[in-house]
């Protein structure tokens, strides 16, 4: 087999170039990655030809562009974006933050804020909180290692050391799924406190005097759960049944949840959850106990999932826009790295309660 790439020494006289051969479309293990050295060399090229195709492939002859491209092709050579040696200092990463993956809620936003970055060239670098604030501060210290040009959060609530990390980057970030008078830089979501109060008020205007509430434990559902209830009690109602569950949230736990209510004494009323999974659980434990759906109880989801309008009974729940929130986002956050004026660094895109058969 004929050698395309010639040997290298090091400075300990060790042979080190035996990488690329003909027909070989990576380095040998144990010589390390492929380099733009090593591209321009199967390609007949000097390394400042390839460095230009790569920045500036305009600049670059037709032919000349073509066996660079071919070489690249044939090593799998992976330009380092960060190297001081290309004109650009972008990465083109933007580094995506949510507390579940499993949560199509979540993942139907990463979606559409995928989307719209795609178009503009760049990519996105997702992690997995797991809902826990120590989790979400490895996960952004161990980013921003790779330099992403920016981050995509979900909520406002963060650690002191990861708040600092954050404001120390000096990149763009967007905190989603919340809204705050004073964001880290922009902020687009929605009032949990004010869909908490909502759904109370709700309920109370459609006569439900016995109300109960299955909730998560993560913060932005224990602050619905705290309005849900402040705004019950202002309204003349005492007591209100509280079944909390642990996170991450599932259909057993909504089984579970009511179950707990049930068992405890509770009917004739309406059970607010905190997530459209808990509700259809709850659904089912409600049906498996005979009980008619809203007649003898009601049950109202959050996050309008996709299932909801199709369970039985259809589901009454909390409806958000995650298009419009991830493609916000996406939009704030190419404006931020192009140096563009933001005209508002806290967006509200508002909710609504689609009532449907189970209430």
């Amino acid at each position: 087999m004929s050698r395309i790439a010639g040997d290298k020494t090091n400075k300990a006289g060790q042979n080190v170039g035996q990488g690329i051969r003909s027909g070989s479309t990576h380095s040998t293990r144990g010589t390390g990655a492929v380099t733009l050295d090593d591209v321009a060399k199967l390609a007949g090229v000097s390394p400042i030809t390839v460095s230009r195709a790569l920045n500036y492939p305009n600049k670059v002859a037709a032919k000349t562009l073509e066996k660079i491209n071919q070489a690249i092709a044939r090593t799998g050579y992976v330009p380092n974006l960060l190297a001081g040696g290309l004109a650009s200092k972008r990465s083109r990463l933007i580094a995506a933050i949510v507390p579940s993956i499993a949560n199509s809620v979540y993942a139907e936003t990463i979606k559409y804020f995928s989307e719209e970055l795609r178009g503009s060239g760049y990519q996105v670098l997702l992690g997995e909180s797991g809902f826990s604030e120590e989790q979400e501060e490895a996960l952004i210290s161990a980013v921003l290692s790779r330099r992403p040009d920016g981050i995509f959060l979900t909520g406002v609530n963060h650690s002191i050391a990861c708040r600092r990390l954050l404001l120390a980057a000096k990149i763009p970030v967007v905190e989603t799924w919340d809204i705050s008078p004073s964001p880290l830089d922009v902020a687009i979501g929605f009032s949990h406190e004010q869909i908490g109060s909502s759904v109370a008020r709700f309920l109370w205007s459609k006569g439900y005097r016995r109300i109960g509430i299955i909730s998560a434990t993560d913060h932005r559902a224990q602050v619905r759960q705290r309005a849900f209830i402040e705004t019950l009690r202002g309204l003349g109602l005492s007591e209100v049944a509280v079944s909390p569950v642990p996170m991450p949230t599932s259909f057993k736990l909504g089984r579970d949840g009511l179950a707990r209510l049930l068992d405890n004494g509770f009917a004739q009323g309406a059970v607010f959850c905190s997530s459209d999974t808990l509700a259809q659980g709850a659904l089912a434990e409600a049906q498996s106990r005979g009980l008619s759906i809203p007649d003898q109880l009601a049950i109202i989801g959050f996050g309008d999932q996709p299932y909801a309008a199709h369970t039985f009974p259809s589901l009454t729940s909390v409806h958000f826009d995650r298009a419009t929130i991830g493609r916000k986002a996406a939009i704030a956050i190419l404006a931020r790295i192009n140096g563009e004026h933001v005209a508002e660094n806290v967006i509200d895109v508002g909710y609504e309660i689609i009532e449907r058969q189970s209430c």
